[in-house]
């Protein structure tokens, strides 16, 4: 009797889950999904406490593009420099002062410091770029101006280099998901272009006005309606600075009206004439224009006459995350540049943010190939390793609440609606917290689980070179998301 209770005992034990031996073979089996067939696919789930204990490992050290997800490592360099509080400033200069009648016998500078939310009310607290420039106005207005004789300077000197990243799709330049950085953002650097009613199939789309409208920009549409097409499939072509613009595509057929969203030419001539335009409605005239420098003046013998101050990080880290907004990412990427007293380039801030990953031994020198710091570049290599200790090292953070809460939960619609069908049904929505990633032939998610024991997971599932936008590979994604909240399997 004793040696069947043995033999049974011995039994539950061998069945009982042993660490990655219970999931590996499950992830493994989802993998065999033809939708997968000729493509890679890579992923790392392990526990965040002391131990981090992987629970299953497959292809987690093999250079994958992680799309989106690249801003998991962005915005924790960012929290982890400036810390959350942090806010980016814009100030505005007289170079000199105005004389007894108000005059002032010089010009006007706005000094942009970069930051990427100013005249924008995407992050709560922002405010319209209209709201900014009146401010600006009133501040040359309270300074007992009433002329200025000279021009008004966009200073962008912060910045140098390409205002795109170079491995940037032709395809993605010109359109708002990837506009041009710039030390003077402005309106988070877009423009709205507005078609005229059309509600026949595969007729031409006319463009009936844009919004706002942006001095010297001449618009060519080639698109044309779709009745079978319900979203919007049309591009803008254009390069920074380049005012002649041309758009293809299709959009839905409509009886009111259809609008896209493409990338402002030039953000920081757009605010100086935003400032210009300001002053004259105030009562004030200005004998020069409006006109961008890349040459840093002296501003000490300036008077300084306002400073604007942007959100605080924490709210824009959010934006970043949940909306998936490659402007800011790539503007956080640009400050981390600045911070250590650089030009804020691309290349800069790059090697300030693979600074961070050697100096918390997060990638070893060939884990991660970067030319970005929002995901946007289909060449962006990383390890699904990569992913999953820095999210391990963020819960080590005294910033780790706004991480957190930075990243998407199931039932949130903004980030691609990556897990649209796991609200079936709605418990454990609060144990999953992720950052999708999508670019052609790429699908990925990152982020947080909570076990059946409610212990936190880090993952990172990693697909490429998909050859259909089939949903079944986010389905599969979802799954192995939800085999972690059961795990260990009782």
């Amino acid at each position: 009797m004793i040696r069947k209770h043995l033999f049974a005992l011995a039994a539950l034990c061998c069945l009982a889950p042993t660490g990655a031996q219970e999931l590996q073979p499950y992830v493994e089996a989802q993998l065999q999904h033809p939708v997968l067939n000729g493509a890679l696919w890579g992923g790392l789930a392990a526990y965040t406490d002391g131990t981090q204990q992987e629970i299953f490992s497959i292809q987690a050290d093999t250079r994958l593009t992680p799309a989106s997800t690249l801003k998991l490592l962005t915005t924790a360099a960012a929290l982890e420099t400036f810390g959350p509080e942090h806010r980016f400033q814009t100030r505005l200069y007289a170079t000199a002062k105005p004389d007894g009648k108000g005059i002032l016998k010089g010009d006007l500078y706005l000094r942009g410091g970069g930051d990427p939310t100013l005249g924008s009310t995407r992050v709560p607290g922002g405010e319209t770029w209209q709201t900014v420039a009146q401010k600006w106005a009133q501040a040359v207005q309270k300074a007992g101006i009433t002329r200025v004789e000279g021009n008004i300077y966009a200073d962008i000197s912060a910045f140098e280099g390409p205002s795109i990243a170079p491995k940037v799709n032709w395809e993605n330049i010109g359109n708002y998901y990837a506009a041009p950085a710039s030390p003077l953002y402005f309106n988070d650097n877009l423009f709205k272009i507005y078609f005229k009613p059309q509600p026949f199939d595969a007729k031409p789309a006319e463009i009936s006005r844009t919004d706002p409208e942006v001095p010297g920009l001449t618009l060519k549409s080639f698109v044309t309606t779709d009745a079978k097409n319900k979203r919007d499939n049309a591009y803008a072509y254009g390069a920074p600075g380049q005012y002649e613009m041309e758009i293809y595509g299709t959009i839905p057929t409509n009886f009111t009206g259809f609008s896209i969203q493409a990338a402002l030419p030039d953000s920081a001539l757009f605010a100086a004439h935003a400032l210009h335009n300001a002053l004259r409605e105030a009562g004030i005239a200005v004998g020069g224009r409006a006109q961008t420098t890349a040459q840093e003046p002296d501003y000490t013998p300036m008077t300084l006459l306002h400073t604007y101050s942007s959100p605080k990080l924490k709210d824009i880290v959010v934006i970043v995350n949940q909306r998936s907004f490659n402007l800011y990412a790539d503007a956080l990427l640009r400050q981390l540049a600045l911070h250590a007293g650089q030009k804020g380039s691309v290349q800069n801030g790059l090697k300030e943010l693979e600074k961070f990953l050697r100096k918390n031994k997060l990638a070893g020198p060939e884990d991660a190939v970067l030319y970005d710091g929002s995901g946007l570049a289909r060449d962006n290599l990383l390890t699904p390793r990569v992913l999953v200790n820095t999210l391990i090292f963020m819960t080590k953070s005294p910033h780790f609440n706004y991480y957190y809460k930075s990243l998407a939960t199931p039932n949130d619609r903004g980030d691609l609606l990556l897990l649209r069908y796991f609200l079936k049904p709605r418990r454990q929505v609060q144990d999953v917290r992720v950052k999708g990633g999508t670019v052609d032939g790429v699908k990925t998610i990152a982020g947080y689980v909570k076990d059946a024991n409610g212990q936190p997971v880090a993952f990172a599932l990693m697909a490429n070179n998909l050859a259909s936008k089939n949903e079944a590979l986010l389905r599969i994604h979802e799954n192995i998301i939800k085999k972690l909240l059961q795990y260990p399997a009782k």
